[in-house]
Formats: structure tokens, sequence, C-alpha cells
């Protein structure tokens, strides 16, 4: 089945439209979904040009009666030909998360949006930003990082509970990793944004053009680091550990899913910013505890946002260059997490992490293999959720494309010989417990 008629998908249109960038049509479909689907009088809509919108979009919506809403939703493809349930902030709610509560929703797949109370305060991201570039202090955000990575790490805690493959299964979460690897009634082989974004594809980097045969078993030597998978090992490698039913065994924690810092609101306070989370369009009660903080962790620490939101700016700030030598791409770059990530880094292994895979560990559910299924979800975030090739629609470069791809494949495969800030990250995880 595929979508026969934009009304059917109106969330779908919108997105299609927008990445032609008929802004005004879109908004049109959005206006008249939200009057439709909550009976309010619209009067406009305003999409933001947003850098954090890879995969929704989100803006203001003003009805005739002088009330305003920002409104966020967020689209995958192929949405229309499945079933899900969306957007459950109650349940983070109930469980103890600070969240951010719409005052209008529909969860219904096609037509799922979320009205909030338009705020004036600034996204986590925007904050974080700032300090990046020179321009704030940082020390208020490592403090309310610290803060809600613990309440983080007491809530999975308080919810880690045993549960069954179907109720694994139906998590929405899984749409995040597995489902964009696959097609839909194909999970013994690659398909999905794999297919689209990467095989058969031409890869441009600094000092070297590849077709994907050329590309996808080499291994790579990053900074001096030899790493020992490629990336087709790494995709298969993904698409057999994050089936959702080989998952459901490991225990279960409620969870936001996608709590990257563009889905935070920074609340002000005397002094330390209070963190709340929204858009919980992933929220879910039985996400599998290893997959439950792996968004946040890559997102808000490995991925620097000039290389996943602003590549044209990355492209003038980092060096790469890529020697294809037999098969091993040799690969030098400057880029490094900043101080800031650094920081959220350690706050995240101590507060979520170590007390995560201790009581894991303490109730016979730590897997052997929990590094690898670590790595593969890790993998996944920077690889599925936009094209990393240059000139693949995500203004990539040749510079910030071998930077996204190095920095992958960093997440996935273990180094030889060498050290890098993941795996000394997984190593103090693994002496803590």
């Amino acid at each position: 089945m595929t979508d026969r008629n934009p009304t059917d998908n109106p969330t779908g249109e919108a997105r299609r439209l927008v990445r032609a960038e008929r802004w005004r049509e879109a908004e049109a479909v959005i206006g008249r979904l939200i009057a439709a689907t909550f009976d309010l009088p619209v009067a406009a809509v305003e999409i933001n040009r947003d850098r954090y919108s890879l995969n929704s979009l989100n803006g203001f919506v003003t009805t005739r009666d002088d009330r305003t809403f920002f409104f966020k939703f967020h689209q995958e493809e192929g949405e229309a030909d499945t079933v899900g349930e969306y957007y459950r902030a109650e349940v983070l709610r109930d469980a103890g998360f600070p969240v951010d509560l719409p005052l209008h929703s529909s969860g219904e797949v096609g037509r799922q949006i979320l009205l909030y109370r338009r705020r004036s305060e600034p996204r986590f991201a925007d904050l974080c930003r700032a300090v990046e570039w020179g321009d704030a202090d940082a020390a208020p955000l490592i403090d309310a990082q610290r803060a809600l990575d613990r309440l983080i790490g007491e809530r999975y805690l308080a919810t880690l509970h045993a549960t069954d493959a179907a109720q694994v299964e139906a998590e929405s979460v899984h749409r995040l990793f597995h489902a964009r690897l696959v097609d839909p009634g194909h999970d013994g082989e690659l398909g999905g944004r794999v297919r689209r974004f990467y095989v058969d594809q031409v890869f441009r980097f600094p000092g070297a053009t590849l077709p994907w045969r050329d590309l996808a078993d080499r291994r790579w030597r990053i900074n001096g680091i030899a790493y020992r998978r490629s990336l087709r090992d790494l995709f298969e490698e993904s698409r057999e550990r994050l089936q959702p039913a080989r998952l459901a065994g490991h225990g279960a924690v409620v969870a936001h899913g996608d709590a990257h810092n563009a889905n935070i609101w920074a609340e002000p306070t005397d002094g330390v910013p209070r963190l709340v989370f929204f858009d919980p369009a992933f929220a879910g009660r039985h996400i599998p505890a290893l997959l439950a903080e792996i968004k946040a962790t890559f997102h808000n620490i490995f991925a620097h946002p000039l290389w996943l939101y602003d590549a044209p700016i990355a492209d003038r700030r980092f060096k790469a260059v890529l020697t294809a030598t037999g098969d091993i791409f040799d690969m030098r770059m400057d880029w490094q997490l900043s101080p800031l990530r650094t920081a959220f880094l350690e706050s995240k292994i101590a507060q979520v992490w170590q007390p995560l895979l201790a009581a894991l560990q303490k109730r016979g559910r730590l897997p052997g293999e929990w590094r690898r299924i670590v790595r593969c979800a890790l993998f996944c975030c920077p690889t599925l959720v936009m094209d990393l090739r240059a000139g693949g629609g995500a203004d990539h470069t040749p510079i910030t494309s071998a930077i996204g791809l190095a920095v992958a494949l960093m997440m996935g495969s273990e180094p030889e010989g060498g050290d890098d800030a993941l795996s000394a990250a997984l190593d103090s995880m693994e002496l803590s417990r």
C-alpha cells in the first residue's frame, strides 16, 4: 500500500512540500490538518526554518480568536502503511519525568501532531550552541545536564522491568533504528534509508571519490587509529542486533527515546535552567533499556552541531583529508569533542549508563554483547538520521561527509591498537559495575 491521496497523510505531504521549498503550500496543509483535527479556527501557520528539524516540522499557529500555539510533528517515510502509537507524554509524566504536556494532540498515523502553549524559553540546543561558539558560560548548562541526567538515571532504575517480545516490538522507538535499516516485511536484507542514502551511491571526500561498491568493505584508519569493521559490516550487524524481538529479554524502561537537546526546553531559574522534555514522539513504557539513552548520548555528545545541523559552517571550520590506499581509508581530521560535550559525556556515564548497566547485571539482564548492541545503535544515529553523502540533500560537503562517516565508524567499531573517546567511555562503564 502507498500514500494514495495527500489528505490521507497530511504530515507526509507537508514534509514533501517543505523539501521542495514550497513553504506556503506546506503551511496550508498544516493549517487544514490543525483546523480539522482540533476544531480550531486557524488564521495563520508559520513553519520554522529550523536547522534542528531533520525528520520533523515545527512552528507556530495563530487562531482567529488570537490564540497562538507551538506545533511540532515527526513523520517517517512509509508510515501510512503501518500502525504505531505516538506522542504519549502522559507516560513520561506518570513515570516522574519533566515533560511539557501538549494542549492538543493527535497520534493518528499520517496526522500525528502536537500543539503546545507558545513558549519564549529557548531550547537547550540553542544554549549549548551559544557556549560552543564561545558566547556564553558553560557552567550553568553542565549543572543543568547533570541534574537532568541524575533524574533520568533514577527514573530508569525505578521503571526497569521484564517484558515480552510483543510489548517491545510495539514500541515506536524502533522506527529510529531497525525500521530505518530495512524495508517493511523484508527484515532479512538491508533496505530503508541504508539503500536510499548509501547503496549504489557515489561518495565525494577530500582527496577521494568512490562508489559504494569501493567504499562499503574498506576499513578505516582515523587519526592514526585503525578500526576493525567496515560500513557494510556495521549496517548488517545493526540489522541483526537491533531487531526488536532480540532486545526484548534485556529489560525495559519508561523513556522519551529521542531526548536530543532540540527536544528539551530550558526553563529559566536562578542560575541553572530547568530542563523539560517535549515532542515525545517515541516515548514508551517498554523501551529496551539499552536503547533508551542512545539518541541522547549520540546527538547531545558525539554529534557536534556544526556537522549535523550546520554543514556549510563546519566545512569552513574543520579540516579533513582522506587517502584511499588498498583496502584502507586513511583519514586525518581536526574535529574532536568540545569541552562542553566532554562534560556532558562524563555526566551521562556517571548518572545514567553506569547505574543502568549495574542494575541490568544485578538482575541477570545484561547481555554479554551489550557493547556491540550499544555501538550498533550509536552507529545508526548519524547514518540513518540524515544522508551523510556530500550532495545527498542535507548540505553536506566532502569534508563534513568524511567527518560524519568517520564519527559513525568510531561509534560502531572497536579500535585496534589505540583508544578513542567512546572506547574510553565504554571501559569506564564496564569498570564501574
